[in-house]
């Protein structure tokens, strides 16, 4: 099937196609759910689109199971892969901040967004600049710079809310401790 116009070529690959797009349908919904099936198909699809010129002439349906059946084996090693790899990161120990970390800046980090906490980790924890996290999140660095403003008043902030939210009932102890009665 050695075809160069691609008129040509594209009336070579619809007639395939619609020799063959029914059969690979059922072979792929027998092995595997609906949704699979469909993803597959396609990447046999394009395939064949680009192997248009290598597919036998006497056996295009053989040559497109095979095909189909590569492409299955790909699907499902990725999925395995990518099942493992949520296995691993559920039993991996969350890391929030440093063991030895301050409770209360723990708490406060917590309490911002995740944009917030991203960005002063990559400043404070990881030490880059605001040119460099410019090059992580994909923006300007002026614009990280007045994002890294913000952030730090908000951590502030939170830290003052936090401190002065204390538990009332040291500072009236110590109140009432101090005035004479």
């Amino acid at each position: 099937m050695t075809l160069a116009p691609v008129d040509d070529r594209r009336g070579a690959f619809t007639a395939l196609v619609q020799q063959v797009h029914e059969p690979l349908q059922r072979y792929l919904r027998r092995r595997t759910d609906v949704s699979t099936a469909e993803d597959v198909l396609g990447d046999v699809l394009l395939v064949m689109w680009r192997r248009l010129d290598e597919i036998p002439a006497d056996a295009p349906l053989a040559w497109s199971y095979g095909v189909a059946h590569r492409c299955l084996a790909n699907q499902q090693r990725g999925q395995r892969r990518h099942l493992a790899l949520l296995r691993r990161v559920a039993a991996e120990r969350p890391v929030t901040v440093a063991d030895d970390a301050d409770p209360a800046l723990t708490e406060a980090l917590a309490a911002l967004s995740e944009n917030d906490r991203d960005l002063l980790r990559l400043w404070a924890w990881e030490d880059l600049g605001p040119q460099e996290i410019a090059v992580v999140l994909g923006v300007t660095a002026n614009a990280v710079s007045i994002r890294l403003h913000r952030a730090k008043k908000h951590l502030r902030d939170e830290l003052e809310r936090r401190k002065n939210a204390a538990p009332a009932g040291h500072l009236g102890d110590r109140q009432q401790m101090q005035e004479p009665r």
